[in-house]
């Protein structure tokens, strides 16, 4: 939104308090355009009682196009760190997809970070590691243990032939396929 397309009851008080919102928010964490939009949206309605719904919009989109122009938000950048981050903690491409798009990221962005960062069987091995199933397991696991791990793993959003894998997997396999994480 340029100057002209302002509403008329945006002070410089108030633009000046958007532009620190932002620089504040992004200089804290990584942030998709949508969740400063949203955060400095939200926080606009708390700190200016009288102030519409098109003002504090406004005044969000302010902050976004700010943020922009010092280089603080980049949702390509953003996609493809938390891919990477999740695939890391365990993720699966699916709970990856939803996660991104909870974020405010587009589908296309998320494909392509999720086409260069995700590996599911990665992924599923650094969940079994976390959770002591399948390699990682610290003692022998009767049937009913080894049903039970794979259906947390399933419910993780992974498929069944990566849960039985990675369920029959070696621990020098799981290891290798570990060293490989970025």
């Amino acid at each position: 939104m340029n100057e002209s397309e302002e509403p008329k009851s945006l002070t410089p008080r108030m633009l000046k308090w958007a532009q620190n919102s932002a620089l504040y928010r992004v200089s804290r964490q990584m942030l998709s355009r949508r969740q400063l939009h949203d955060a400095v949206l939200r926080k606009a309605r708390e700190k200016f009682e009288d102030i519409g719904n098109d003002e504090a919009r406004a005044l969000a989109e302010a902050a976004v196009a700010f943020a922009e122009t010092i280089g603080g938000l980049d949702d390509e950048a953003f996609a493809e760190v938390k891919t990477r981050s999740a695939v890391r903690n365990g993720k699966s491409r699916r709970m990856i997809a939803v996660s991104l798009a909870r974020k405010g990221i587009d589908k296309e962005t998320a494909q392509a970070a999720l086409t260069e960062q995700a590996d599911d069987l990665a992924a599923v091995v650094a969940l079994a590691r976390r959770r002591a199933f399948g390699p990682f397991r610290r003692a022998d696991a009767d049937e009913a243990r080894k049903d039970k791990e794979l259906a947390a793993i399933l419910r993780q959003g992974f498929n069944f032939e990566l849960a039985r894998r990675v369920s029959a997997m070696s621990r020098e396999e799981a290891d290798d396929i570990l060293s490989g994480l970025p």
